[in-house]
């Protein structure tokens, strides 16, 4: 049996980590660099960092920033926001990183998906999305619609064809983060995890909503995912990666 992923996750504005409620209303959380030490230290699997406001800017992602976080990082390390092109991955590869994260580009051009699985590997591609719950079931039959931009533009793709899709063109993993359960600290969105979970043959982390040990194991047992993203409870001291797992373990979640 595979152990249940703990990734801690930076979202990066101005070069500091913030947290908001369904990507509103962030607020200051601490310097990148000095939390992503902690996580590591702390028991994380994987450390993600995401510079979330460079695709609704429509700037590249801050290279320097990203370079600073990965010269201290000592687990594995992933990357998104504001990539653009196959320069922007390798560039940031060669900095450390092991995964690139692609959401906005990828819808934009799918093409991208493949192009980078070909030139680095398909463990190095992420697919990450963001759905949102809509009532239109005819244009969207899985009832969730993947927006892009962080969360300003929708897309008009049903969120389980766009994962199918992905799939296809070879990725290594797909991160779902729910817009409606972002932040809120009241669980993940179980059902549009377990769909796409359901649906394709890699492997899926459930993004947005962590507020508890419970949620996890719900992640973990009723959406079937592979890892979870944990941030807010994380970053505001309520629990710490090693009281989470211990938690977990207790709850019969295999963990490391």
């Amino acid at each position: 049996m595979s152990t249940f992923r703990i990734i801690p996750c930076l979202d990066i504005i101005n070069r500091r980590v913030t947290k908001g409620i369904k990507f509103k209303d962030n607020i200051d959380l601490g310097d990148p660099v000095e939390l992503a030490l902690r996580y590591c230290k702390g028991g994380a699997d994987e450390l993600v960092a995401y510079d979330v406001t460079a695709s609704a800017e429509r700037r590249e992602i801050d290279f320097e920033m990203i370079r600073r976080i990965a010269e201290v990082v000592q687990v594995p390390f992933a990357v998104g926001g504001g990539i653009a092109t196959l320069t922007d991955m390798e560039k940031i590869l060669a900095m450390g990183a092991v995964k690139i994260s692609v959401n906005s580009l990828a819808v934009k051009n799918p093409d991208i998906i493949a192009e980078g699985v070909k030139e680095f590997g398909n463990s190095a591609i992420v697919l990450g999305m963001d759905p949102i719950a809509v009532a239109d079931t005819a244009a969207f039959p899985s009832g969730y619609e993947i927006t892009t931009r962080g969360f300003r533009e929708h897309s008009g793709i049903d969120a389980v064809d766009w994962a199918k899709r992905a799939a296809d063109l070879g990725m290594g993993e797909i991160v779902v983060n729910s817009v409606d359960a972002d932040g809120t600290r009241s669980g993940f969105e179980l059902k549009i995890t377990g769909l796409i979970a359901g649906a394709v043959d890699v492997p899926v982390v459930a993004s947005g909503g962590a507020g508890s040990a419970e949620h996890v194991q719900d992640a973990y047992t009723v959406a079937h995912a592979d890892a979870a993203i944990v941030a807010g409870i994380l970053h505001a001291g309520i629990t710490t990666i090693s009281q989470l797992k211990e938690e977990l373990r207790v709850l019969g979640v295999p963990v490391r």
